[in-house]
């Protein structure tokens, strides 16, 4: 038995250290296809008023559902395009059909994945009106809490935000709060402003009611906690690189999945050579929370590494 966990201890050492490697190599890459590794966005409400704190401590939460799935487009133009995704095994299935204005963005999840945190931080409490599909929340708040800007281009940035959710259509079977139903949906059914200042157009209060198919999967609780840096990452692609190491890897020591299923799974349309690109870029950013990724070239598969993982600690020690 010793014999075992001590060939298994070497061999993840091992391991490790051929990835330790790898990341280093990656800088000795030539630069001229690769973009430019960037920074995080800064941290532009790190000074808050203590009388926030009960409002904007509580932990951010994503729906499962959609961090598997590729629903949100990475670009930053009005995309008209629908995107068909099915899982590996064929036993999942999703359409995402655009409106007029383009199909939701990345970016645009913002809003979701705030007043899913609002709902799971509500159902945690046990508050009866956690029940509800409709959410009230003040955009200030929103704003703050997603480590946006609070001028005034932001809330009409979020005005078409709202837009983009709404007519954004999904067919889907994929199974929410035990339930797998064929249907047809927006994102979230309906919003409305509630409060508008009194010296402009500004909206200071909104109403957002949620599809019953998000309902159903935060009702059950099939949210993860997401780290608050996600935020600050600059560029759609990072976003959902974070979600699926957050979603795979969670608190493993370790995630690995080839580069074309990747661009897959992040409903990316650029070229595989310009994806592999991207995601070398970022890997020598570094800036994905709580995950360190390394893009191995040998056997072209991107590799997730929890820089905070005690498993894998554990393992190497031994």
């Amino acid at each position: 038995m010793n014999s075992d966990v001590n060939k298994e201890g070497l061999q993840a050492k091992a391991e490790f250290m051929r990835q330790e490697q790898l990341f280093a190599s990656i800088d000795e890459l030539k630069p001229s296809p690769i973009p430019r590794p960037h920074k995080l966005l800064p941290n532009r409400h790190a000074n808050r008023d203590f009388f926030l704190a009960d409002l904007f401590d509580y932990a951010m939460k994503d729906d499962g559902a959609s961090m598997e799935a590729p629903i949100f487009t990475l670009s930053t133009k009005p995309d008209l395009t629908t995107w068909n995704w099915e899982s590996k095994d064929g036993d999942r299935k999703i359409e995402v059909f655009p409106s007029v204005k383009g199909r939701a963005t990345q970016f645009d999840k913002d809003v979701l994945i705030f007043v899913v945190s609002q709902m799971t931080e509500a159902l945690n409490r046990k508050r009866e009106d956690a029940q509800n599909r409709t959410v009230r929340f003040v955009v200030y708040d929103y704003l703050v809490s997603t480590n946006k800007p609070t001028g005034g281009i932001e809330y009409k940035r979020l005005e078409i935000a709202l837009d983009r959710l709404r007519g954004t259509s999904i067919k889907t079977d994929i199974r929410t709060g035990g339930e797998r139903v064929r249907e047809g949906f927006g994102i979230i059914d309906s919003w409305a402003v509630i409060e508008k200042s009194k010296d402009d157009e500004r909206m200071i209060a909104v109403e957002i009611t949620l599809s019953k198919w998000l309902f159903n999967a935060v009702q059950a609780h099939e949210v993860l906690t997401i780290n608050k840096d996600y935020f600050r990452l600059r560029k759609p692609l990072e976003r959902r690189l974070y979600e699926l190491a957050r979603k795979h890897c969670g608190q493993q020591s370790s995630w690995k999945i080839g580069v074309e299923l990747l661009r897959e799974k992040c409903g990316a349309h650029s070229h595989l050579r310009a994806f592999k690109s991207q995601v070398i870029a970022i890997a020598r950013s570094g800036t994905l929370p709580e995950y360190r990724l390394v893009y191995d070239q040998e056997s072209e598969q991107a590799l997730f590494y929890n820089k905070n993982s005690k498993k894998l600690a554990g393992v190497i020690s031994q």
